[in-house]
């Protein structure tokens, strides 16, 4: 959003828990309208109605955003509702944990379908809109899994790597148009339902790992795009020294974090294989997971550092050669 605009038209997928939720309420705070997606109208019902306690005018319109039809719908009944669309952010992200090879494709289709398909369809709905009116603002919101890559998590790799590549090709598309804007969101690890929501298929109780990302710092950073669009916008301390780690020395990164899981799932009390959310929608509404507990600066500076030293210690070895 700018200056010059005291609303905007905003489309949010997602929006049910979690970070949608939060950004859905961040941006009713702001005084926009809001069209709010996701696959489970009560869950909807229950944001929609916060956000016009805070002011905002809502619309609800049940989607998976796996259907193309269903999003050029949602599209459209945006337009039909406010006239117009100024922001359309792409929240929508499931994942599928476990051994690739135990875990059923299906699922692995289907993580692929809704975390870049799903923001595909997106594109392709409101794209037509804004080059017509020259204007708007596509968010994208990736996850530093689109430039580190989680073993026990292939589908979900694939998709957030695959969504990176589909958002600077999109942004190189429409580098002509000034006033078109392809961005996208790159947090780490966040408190929401989110993983517990997920297909778990390690036989294992999951746990994201700490230091966790408040949503509502999501959403806000979210906001901030809507008035001053970026190309792409980190979130967490240890996302840029992951993101130089990864660069240098991949496949130690990869050995580390492998043995880092295996641990944790070691240590994890038994808990049953379960699809999720992967086919239905996911039950509640809250923003937070409960996962978040005080980390200790020290220990917030040691994974920084640690991450930081795997880069170091990986360049003086090619140096070394």
């Amino acid at each position: 959003m700018s200056d010059s605009h005291t609303a905007r038209r905003v489309v949010l997928t997602g929006a049910s828990s979690g970070i949608g939720r939060a950004t859905a309420l961040a941006f009713a705070r702001e005084g926009a309208d809001l069209v709010l997606a996701a696959r489970g109208r009560e869950a909807l019902d229950t944001v929609a109605a916060e956000c016009e306690a805070a002011g905002a005018r809502t619309l609800v319109v049940p989607t998976d955003v796996a259907d193309a039809g269903a999003m050029s719908e949602l599209a459209q009944a945006a337009l039909e509702r406010f006239g117009g669309i100024d922001v359309w952010i792409n929240n929508v992200g499931i994942g599928a944990v476990g051994r690739f090879e135990q875990t059923p494709i299906e699922a692995h289709r289907r993580v692929i379908e809704v975390n870049l398909i799903g923001h595909m369809n997106g594109a392709h709905a409101v794209l037509p809109h804004f080059r017509e009116r020259r204007s708007g603002i596509l968010i994208n919101m990736i996850s530093i899994g689109g430039w580190v890559s989680a073993p026990y998590a292939a589908a979900y790799t694939a998709s957030k790597f695959g969504l990176r590549g589909f958002s600077e090709s999109l942004r190189a598309e429409l580098s002509d148009m000034r006033d078109v804007h392809v961005c996208e969101m790159y947090p780490t690890f966040v408190d929401t339902p989110g993983m517990s929501h997920g297909a778990n298929h390690t036989g294992r109780r999951l746990r994201p790992s700490p230091p966790l990302v408040d949503a509502r710092e999501v959403a806000a950073a979210l906001v901030k795009l809507a008035k001053s669009p970026r190309a792409s916008t980190g979130i967490g301390s240890v996302a840029p020294p992951a993101r130089l780690a990864h660069a240098i020395a991949p496949n130690l990164l990869g050995r580390l974090s492998r043995q880092l899981f295996d641990l944790a799932l070691a240590r994890a009390q038994p808990a049953p294989i379960t699809d999720g959310n992967l086919f239905s929608p996911s039950q509640g509404s809250a923003i937070d997971g409960g996962y978040r507990r005080p980390v200790p600066l020290g220990v917030s500076l040691a994974a920084v550092a640690a991450l930081g030293a795997l880069a170091w210690w990986a360049t003086s070895r090619r140096g070394g050669r």
